[in-house]
């Protein structure tokens, strides 16, 4: 097959989520007209935010188009299937990012019509001297206790907050309560999903814990 081993050049899409900075313009030269940038989607087949392909015959195309047309190109452990099953992002946090958990597949599976959960993996490409993630629980938190600062809004008491730096890498299970701190600038590696839910959705989040 004459394309079968040539590789892809992509455009991502943006998103201009307030939290984000302009360092995906500045110093990636996205060339993306939104201010802020704060998330470029770089490898995915996600309809929330297609990357597209930039060269060759493929050229303008929805990269989840290509594949729809050539499934082949995803080999044989994903065979006869049309997208992928990871989406890879670039993510700019000038402020901080809103405490999230994601679903499981199988949460997803039997409550968010059939999609996929969120499992994700973050690699620091750079961090400011004080930014920080939010990396699960204290150890000294209990269920009851999650339930009441939920209810009555002293949550992040019993967040666990993790200094970062530069080249650090955290596995983000799904289920793990987790957010972006200001000053992070992180490569995420996740399944291809854009389910979460946030604190700011507590009722959903209770029923969850």
């Amino acid at each position: 097959m004459q394309n079968k081993n040539k590789p892809l050049l992509l455009r991502p899409s943006g998103k201009d989520y307030l939290w984000g900075g302009s360092r995906l313009n500045d110093e990636f030269e996205k060339n993306i007209d939104m201010d802020p940038l704060a998330e470029t989607w770089e490898c995915s087949t996600h309809p929330d935010g297609p990357s597209y392909v930039v060269s060759g015959e493929f050229g303008g195309q929805e990269l989840a188009e290509v594949l729809r047309a050539h499934p082949e190109y995803l080999g044989e452990r994903h065979k006869g299937e049309n997208t992928l099953p990871i989406l890879i992002k670039f993510i700019d946090a000038k402020k901080d990012l809103s405490v999230q958990v994601h679903p499981t597949d199988e949460y997803a599976q039997e409550n968010e019509n059939g999609q996929l959960g969120k499992t994700e993996m973050w690699y620091v490409l750079d961090a400011g001297r004080e930014a920080k993630l939010v990396y699960g629980l204290k150890q000294n938190c209990t269920k009851a206790e999650m339930r009441r600062a939920i209810a009555d809004g002293t949550v992040m008491k019993y967040l666990q907050k993790v200094p970062i730096h530069k080249d650090d890498l955290f596995f983000i299970q799904a289920g793990t309560v987790h957010a972006i701190g200001a000053g992070a600038l992180v490569a995420e590696i996740q399944e291809n999903s854009n389910l979460k839910k946030s604190k700011q959705r507590s009722a959903k989040v209770q029923r969850n814990i």
